[in-house]
């Protein structure tokens, strides 16, 4: 069974930034694609970035956060910068992927980000 857990939320003023840190334990086998999500209230939940073979960012986030991992850790992390108050929502982590024949999706808790002044 594979864990997420999230962290480096908060509340940070509009043009300021902010690290997501999420953490993968348990038994992960093989990486299909690790990213971020975020629902804002009312609002579906919606890809921020992800990691496949490749990356990918919603358009709404290009050029200002940008998404890494480190294999070692099995962390993935989210540096959000230049943040506005229309990115205010809960960050979600999630982790896809298969270990011996059995694929999964796992979320982590979510972490709130506030952007406010």
């Amino acid at each position: 069974q594979v864990q997420l857990v999230e962290s480096g939320g908060g509340l940070v003023q509009p043009g300021g930034s902010l690290r997501l840190s999420c953490a993968a334990s348990g038994k992960i086998g093989r990486i299909y694609a690790m990213g971020w999500y975020r629902q804002a209230p009312g609002n579906q939940r919606e890809l921020v970035a992800v990691m496949t073979t490749g990356i990918n960012y919603a358009d709404s986030v290009k050029g200002r956060f940008t998404i890494s991992r480190d294999n070692a850790k099995n962390t993935v992390y989210l540096q959000m910068n230049s943040l506005k108050p229309e990115d205010t929502a809960v960050y979600y982590c999630n982790l896809r992927g298969s270990i011996w024949g059995s694929e999964y999706d796992t979320w982590g808790q979510g972490t709130q980000v506030t952007v406010s002044s």
